[in-house]
């Protein structure tokens, strides 16, 4: 006798069972493919949307993009915005599962494969290249929330996925991607088996949908539907699930970050959240961003601006944003913003700082600069020379 069949016999059971399982009414499964915090720069798809459209789906559970211990440790990706500013923070409100699909090598496994740990930014990180701050193109900008249902917007990754590198030593991401999305199918389906009847919605990297779906879609007990076939959310939803902190990252994210020095910025946007901002009562921090768009868009001078940034710092007290991205406290960045973690009344003696440099005044620039400097660690004042000095010798050579 084959010293095989008794895990024959086990794998013929487990298969009876979940046929078993599966014969009752399927579990619908959407999956929706985002493009990972192009929620702050899209009008037509929004964090707002997001949330609206999951309430429309009404879930018995979230699948989101992180693994499950990272996930246990309250850990995710700094550039998963739509994960731990949106999907999370909706779904303990409503009392709905979340279940965490994601996979990724072991950190010595990373280092080994590329020489560093993907979660670990540098001291100073990028302006381009990996890892870097986040600024997205013209493109995005025009991204709408069911951008991803239709294949053909996804080509690109679908060729690569499916294409050796020319060199079998460069391989490693396209091979690791294509095992990530058959364990991320995997958990999906663990998912789905645990609410059988029911409804699962999948949150993911648009790169990973499709395939997915196709390692899915021959499961027995699973309905797969494409997201839009619920239908986009009216207006008047999207509004009832709108909040201050999604307000706040669009136009922070927009005003503030390196999306502002990149000109693909939709001024009319941000000035709509800025005015439902401020609908709820001004404040130091909108005060800031609005001088910041005034100036950005040419509406006041720099000497206006110095003005106004000097009179926030002086009464914003130890006022924060409601919403800065941060991921390392210890730091003074984020993913987002170089100076991300700075509280208002820093913000705006580093943004009086800039104006003053850029009129000439160096001494003035400096005396500002330390007020912001003081108080921080060590390791955060050492970034933020870093980021200023980068800043300065950036904006002298586009000096005419």
């Amino acid at each position: 006798m084959s010293k095989w069949w008794p895990l024959a016999l086990l794998m013929s059971m487990t298969f009876a069972a979940q046929a078993a399982d599966t014969a009752a009414a399927p579990t619908t499964v959407t999956i929706l493919g985002v493009d990972h915090a192009a929620q702050l720069v899209a009008p037509r798809d929004p964090p707002a949307l997001l949330e609206a459209f999951l309430a429309r789906v009404k879930p018995d559970a979230i699948c989101i993009e992180r693994a499950p211990d990272a996930y246990a440790r309250g850990d995710y990706y700094e550039f998963t915005y739509e994960v731990q500013d949106v999907v999370v923070p909706y779904a303990r409100r409503s009392g709905i599962e979340l279940c965490p699909i994601d996979w990724e090598p072991p950190v010595e496994e990373q280092r080994l494969g590329f020489g560093m740990a993907l979660d670990a930014p540098p001291e100073l990180r990028l302006l381009k290249g990996f890892p870097s701050f986040l600024s997205f193109g013209a493109q995005t900008l025009q991204r709408d929330f069911f951008h991803a249902d239709d294949p053909a917007n996804l080509q690109k990754v679908t060729q690569w996925a499916a294409t050796p590198a020319a060199s079998a030593k460069n391989d490693l991401a396209r091979r690791l991607y294509l095992y990530r999305t058959y364990m991320q199918a995997r958990r999906i389906l663990a998912a789905a088996r645990a609410h059988p009847g029911g409804r699962v919605a999948v949150v993911v990297g648009e790169f990973h949908k499709h395939d997915i779906e196709a390692i899915l879609k021959d499961e027995p007990g699973l309905r797969l539907v494409q997201p839009s076939s619920y239908g986009r959310p009216s207006a008047a939803d999207i509004a009832a699930h709108d909040r201050p902190e999604y307000r706040t990252a669009i136009a922070s994210f927009n005003l503030l970050g390196l999306q502002s020095q990149s000109g693909q910025v939709d001024y009319a946007y941000v000035g709509r959240v800025l005015d439902a901002l401020d609908a709820q009562g001004a404040t130091a921090q909108t005060r800031l961003l609005r001088t910041r768009l005034d100036l950005l868009q040419a509406r006041i001078r720099r000497e206006d601006a110095i003005a106004r940034y000097r009179a926030i710092a002086a009464e914003a007290g130890d006022a924060r944003f409601a919403w800065n991205g941060v991921k390392d406290a210890a730091r003074v960045d984020s993913y987002f913003d170089p100076f991300g973690n700075l509280d208002v009344r820093r913000r705006a003696l580093l943004e009086a700082a800039r104006e003053t440099w850029a009129l000439g005044d160096a001494a003035a620039a400096q005396a500002l600069f330390d007020a912001c400097a003081d108080g921080l660690s060590p390791r955060q004042r050492h970034q933020l020379r870093g980021y200023w000095e980068r800043d300065v010798a950036i904006a002298a050579v586009k000096q005419p």
